[in-house]
């Protein structure tokens, strides 16, 4: 039996992804007004969360599947913003650092596990050969 070998080269930004959520929240203790305070939440909230979600795992990966996860990241990113905005306002517990907290934690949570499938990834933009050919 072989030990399982951790690959370093994927372990780093799948760690920046779920680091940034909580670099972005410690920002907020920034002056306001400040770009140090609002370009991290800016680019957390609109990249974060859909590029943990969605940072494909395989090492071998094609341009292709990397470039989709980087187009999807943002508009993922703000749908979970919305969604998560909405329902702190629908509690009564809207507030920065909580809505910072929820992102932050499912962007740790989310870096954590495999990337979702994305077709790019799953049909031949990992440099695997297609079994029927290269017609279909």
């Amino acid at each position: 039996m072989q030990p399982h070998r951790v690959r370093l080269g994927s372990t780093w930004p799948r760690a920046g992804l779920a680091a940034s959520g909580w670099l972005a929240l410690g920002a907020t203790a920034l002056p306001g007004g400040s770009p140090l305070r609002w370009v991290p939440v800016l680019l957390f909230v609109g990249l974060g969360p859909g590029l943990a979600l969605l940072h494909p795992r395989p090492a071998r990966l094609r341009p292709g599947a990397r470039l989709e996860a980087l187009a999807l990241a943002a508009p993922v990113s703000l749908s979970l913003a919305t969604v998560t905005a909405t329902g702190l306002f629908l509690v009564e517990g809207y507030s920065t650092t909580a809505f910072l907290v929820a992102l932050a934690a499912f962007a740790t949570v989310a870096a954590a596990l495999p990337g979702v499938p994305l077709p790019a990834a799953t049909r031949g933009a990992a440099g695997r050969a297609r079994p029927d050919g290269p017609d279909r």
